[in-house]
């Protein structure tokens, strides 16, 4: 396992690649980009709310917990993807591997109002 010792602390629209196993059932798995997306003042433990990303598929343009991330230099992805909010999880630092960029605030906020209407929140 890799320490977070010396290592940036995971912040607000930062893509990681985190380690996602072990998994059970249908939960995410492997190692894969995800996205956080607590304020970086919530919490008092070492964990990171976290959206994970897939390989976009134009179907997931009609699922509403599905968000386009573009590939750019910026966000470090090296193609399209789709923030899967339906998989939102609170994650260990531990399973945090390194940081591949950062998203735009717009797109963050396109992610936490997608699990905002997964919940039934206003």
């Amino acid at each position: 396992m890799t320490s977070m010792t010396n290592v940036a602390l995971p912040r607000r629209g930062e893509v990681w690649l985190v380690s996602f196993d072990p998994a059970v059932g249908a939960e995410i798995r492997k190692m894969r980009p995800a996205v956080v997306l607590n304020e970086d003042e919530i919490g008092r433990l070492p964990l990171r709310i976290v959206v994970p990303l897939t390989d976009w598929k134009p179907s997931f343009a009609a699922l509403s917990w599905f968000v386009l991330i573009p590939s750019t230099a910026e966000n470090g992805l090296a193609k399209n993807s789709a923030a899967d909010t339906f998989q939102i999880k609170s994650l260990s630092l531990a399973r945090f591997r390194g940081r591949l960029g950062v998203l735009t605030d717009e797109q963050a906020d396109e992610i936490a109002s997608a699990i905002a209407n997964n919940v039934g929140a206003p």
